[in-house]
């Protein structure tokens, strides 16, 4: 049995996805960011980081319960479990790890920032907003090449490094990415929101209860580590 601390980010609803596309059971454990549950000692000892998602595989290397943080070293760690969605044939296995660091470090980074201040932020963070806007049209340019070549982002099969970026781009209308002018995206995108598995993890993503909207100042500054949580240097 897995234990998997989640809520309802990009980042978490990979996991989901992944956790349903191996049919591995799974005990799912909110952790509350905007009320600071990721500040909590007992999570901390999961993961030192304070971040989610987290998994404990109570059935971990020699059988040993086993703590996994970090998206990107979750869907390894599950690849290397269940034999799934991590080619072992050389290139494959590079090409679709070189993806998933496109998604590690680009698009989820850039994305997130973007969101950030266009949504959390005073006002007065133009030149942010625009740099963060123009870099992530920028990767789904690179995507949209990249998909234009192969049906998926490793390759000829999907792996994780398809699973790990489709959850960022399903919010990609909101900075006025189309069908029309990524159709190769498009495609891509329609084609997993269909399998049965991303299916059952969205909709229980959608059942998740989300407190952002009643958090508080307090909440949110200590989540963004702004006002008193600031550590300006």
């Amino acid at each position: 049995m897995i234990d998997f601390y989640a809520l309802t980010s990009p980042n978490v609803q990979k996991i989901f996805i992944m956790l349903e596309e191996c049919g591995l059971p799974y005990n799912q454990i909110n952790v509350d960011v905007w009320k600071g549950d990721q500040f909590k000692p007992e999570f901390l000892k999961i993961n030192p980081n304070g971040k989610i998602p987290a998994i404990v595989d109570h059935d971990g290397p020699g059988g040993k319960p086993y703590p996994v943080f970090e998206s990107g070293a979750i869907l390894m760690y599950l690849a290397d479990k269940t034999g799934k969605f991590l080619p072992t044939e050389k290139r494959a296995y590079f090409d679709t790890i070189q993806w998933l660091m496109i998604q590690l470090t680009g698009i989820g980074p850039m994305s997130g920032q973007l969101v950030h201040f266009k949504m959390m932020a005073p006002a007065g963070n133009d030149y942010s907003t625009s740099r963060y806007f123009t870099e992530v049209r920028r990767l789904y340019t690179v995507l949209e090449k990249r998909l234009g070549e192969v049906p998926y982002l490793g390759g000829q099969d999907y792996t994780i490094a398809d699973i790990a970026t489709f959850p960022w781009m399903r919010g990609r209308a909101n900075w006025g990415a189309t069908d029309a002018e990524h159709p190769n995206i498009a495609r891509w995108f329609n084609a997993i929101a269909e399998r049965p598995a991303v299916k059952r993890a969205l909709d229980i993503v959608a059942k998740i209860p989300n407190s952002r909207e009643t958090a508080t100042e307090d909440d949110k500054d200590r989540l963004f580590g702004r006002g008193k949580y600031a550590r300006a240097g």
